[in-house]
């Protein structure tokens, strides 16, 4: 079964950029800038380069009404000016670390949850878009607990 890998819409997160680094600490996000290659955003789905300037803000990934209502901190790419969209791919991004995978109904309810390596994410993807009831999945990384991407059906 297809499936397609979604990053978050960059439009709400550019005037952040032109916040002087108070602004950003009294809404809560934080001004860095990459010193790891590994820092992922959740926006273009790429690793930062080295020196790169990102956000770090809190992010609603579940903003509906339910026991589930979640939010966490994620990382925005300055240059990052679309959103992630690609169908049968895992981004480097997810297939680089341990995942965890969860499923939501129509209602927003988790009807389902595993945890993966990033290269095995296609099967498990499959596997819950396999159910009739399943309406999208959220991913995290399973370490940090970050929120990483929103999958559907293709």
């Amino acid at each position: 079964m297809s499936f397609r890998v979604r990053g978050i819409s960059p439009e709400a997160f550019c005037p952040l950029f032109d916040l002087t680094d108070a602004e950003l600490h009294r809404l809560g996000a934080r001004r860095v800038f990459a010193d790891d290659p590994r820092m992922p955003c959740r926006v273009s789905m790429a690793h930062a380069v080295v020196g790169e300037e990102l956000l770090l803000v809190n992010y609603e990934h579940q903003g509906a009404n339910t026991p589930y209502r979640s939010n966490h901190a994620i990382y925005v790419r300055k240059i990052a000016a679309a959103a992630y969209d690609a169908v049968d791919v895992i981004p480097e991004v997810m297939a680089t670390r341990l995942l965890a995978v969860r499923a939501f109904d129509m209602d927003h309810m988790m009807i389902d949850a595993d945890v993966c390596d990033g290269m095995q994410a296609v099967e498990l993807f499959e596997k819950f878009l396999a159910n009739p009831a399943t309406q999208y999945l959220q991913v995290h990384n399973a370490r940090r607990g970050c929120y990483a991407a929103r999958v559907v059906r293709a």
